[in-house]
């Protein structure tokens, strides 16, 4: 396949379909689906939406529990030409009624296990209403390259979310790319756990199906559950598998994950990667090659990638290089060319903006002179002297402290570094202090002092924490990320 080859994913998975018809494409629990079956019923859910009148160019809100039905909903959606818009049905009535009346949405498909209230701005149907509805032929609406596949709704600065339209350009190329980078074949099985909110979810359910591999879907909240992903992964000798770092943590620390030997690939995303994770992985699966993943949605899932060492040996892993179709440019606050600054991209992997906010999107994807279009990330990275990315933070997570900035990153890193500390987050309490919040290790008690003499050693005073609060796990959001905002403040001294 051309990794730059423009056309869309779902005439891929289609011509793949007829190369291996009977082959597994889908595990979800005692349902097996074939690829003659998944494709029945994409179609099936194609012709659902033709009889609504739906097709290129329209948005479809879908609101439906991770499944097997979920997947052929999806790739029904692009069958039709339309795109999908995935709803999380435990969002509050409201912000789903902005996203639908944002994006645009024609209908609003549900499975009746996702229950949501009737006044939406948009018809609702249920994708179990029309089973029996005729079928179009499996290659589907041939999508031009610059139209909308995909809406995926991120959390916006002032409170409302953005809805990122990702073209079939954008998302052929990153799944392509991915295909030949990481070598999937028909011998793997891939793990589909992400929410289908979360970026990452787009190549959890399709890569796989281009090359004519099998996807497993787990259950509905398994991938807050480490012993549940350890059996699943054992049980169907998943081979690849996505983990955002906060819940490697956890995965890497339940009993009997050392099973998990059929695993080959594990990649990371989502947060930085503590180099004591991914060496704790190595160590009790040799046969693991991990990656450390970077991207935002705005632009198709992942940007760079690096391919971690044997051990990690730094206080941080890297980002790495750009992904085919990424130019990655670090520029200081002129928009020059800088060896530390915001990370800007450009490229193919771009997505076509924000549904419906046209002032936000000239706003973030912006014409930069010497680059073109590109979006501007908020991500402070600094280009090491070998050519690869290094993460720093956010610069809406730069606070300043009795005047001097602090990069809550970097705090956070040098705490990991200490060998009683397997996490750890660090957040601004009251505008004026820093506070870092640690999980330790198993059989570790927390010594605070100890732990700010630590960090002393190794930062300015200005950027040690004036306390640091042990937790059993960090919060995190339902992406699996860590969550500042639920962050307790910490008890009194006695």
């Amino acid at each position: 396949m051309n990794p730059l080859d423009p056309r869309p994913v779902h005439e891929l998975i289609c011509r793949q379909a007829e190369r291996t018809p009977d082959a597994v494409a889908v595990r979800d629990g005692d349902t097996v689906l074939t690829y003659r079956e998944l494709l029945d019923a994409a179609a099936a859910v194609a012709g659902q939406l033709a009889g609504e009148g739906i097709g290129p160019g329209a948005v479809v809100g879908l609101c439906v529990q991770r499944s097997a039905r979920l997947v052929a909903t999806v790739l029904g959606v692009l069958l039709s030409g339309a795109a999908y818009l995935p709803v999380d049905p435990a969002h509050p009535p409201h912000r789903v009624a902005a996203m639908l009346a944002s994006a645009q949405a024609s209908l609003l498909l549900v499975d009746g296990k996702s229950p949501l209230p009737d006044d939406h701005p948009v018809p609702v149907r249920s994708i179990d209403e029309h089973n029996g509805a005729p079928a179009p032929r499996w290659r589907g609406y041939v999508a031009g390259p610059e139209v909308v596949c995909c809406v995926i709704f991120t959390s916006g600065s002032t409170g409302e979310p953005k809805g990122v339209e990702i073209t079939h350009r954008a998302l052929a190329i990153r799944l392509v790319g991915m295909l030949d980078e990481h070598q999937v074949d028909s011998s793997d099985v891939l793990l589909q756990k992400a929410p289908y909110t979360f970026d990452v979810s787009m190549w959890e359910l399709l890569l796989g199906f281009l090359a004519g591999a099998t996807l497993v879907v787990a259950p509905p909240e398994a991938h807050r559950d480490p012993e549940a992903l350890v059996e699943l992964i054992v049980r169907h000798g998943v081979t690849v598998v996505h983990f955002v770092p906060s819940m490697l943590a956890l995965f890497v620390t339940e009993p009997g994950f050392e099973r998990c030997r059929s695993l080959r690939m594990v990649l990371c995303g989502g947060e930085p990667l503590p180099p004591r994770l991914v060496n704790t992985l190595g160590a009790a699966l040799p046969a693991v090659t991990a990656y450390n993943m970077y991207g935002p949605a705005e632009a198709t899932i992942d940007v760079t990638a690096w391919k971690c060492r044997r051990p990690e040996p730094g206080a941080t892993v890297p980002i790495g290089h750009p992904l085919r179709g990424v130019h990655a440019h670090v520029v200081d606050e002129h928009d020059r060319p800088a060896a530390s600054g915001e990370l800007l991209l450009a490229g193919d992997c771009l997505a076509r903006g924000y549904a419906g906010r046209p002032d936000l999107t000239a706003d973030r994807f912006a014409e930069v002179p010497g680059i073109g279009r590109a979006y501007r990330t908020g991500d402070l990275v600094r280009r090491a002297p070998e050519g690869h990315l290094e993460y720093l933070g956010r610069i809406d997570t730069q606070v300043k402290i009795r005047g001097q900035r602090v990069e809550l990153g970097e705090v956070e890193s040098t705490l990991r570094t200490h060998p009683a500390v397997h996490d750890a987050v660090v957040a601004l309490r009251d505008g004026r202090s820093l506070v870092g919040y640690v999980v330790l290790e198993a059989g570790a008690a927390l010594d605070e002092p100890a732990l700010r003499g630590h960090l002393a050693e190794r930062l300015p005073e200005y950027m040690v924490p004036t306390r640091v609060v042990g937790l059993a796990a960090i919060p995190t959001t339902a992406h699996g990320k860590a969550d500042r905002a639920a962050l307790p403040a910490p008890p009194r001294r006695r």
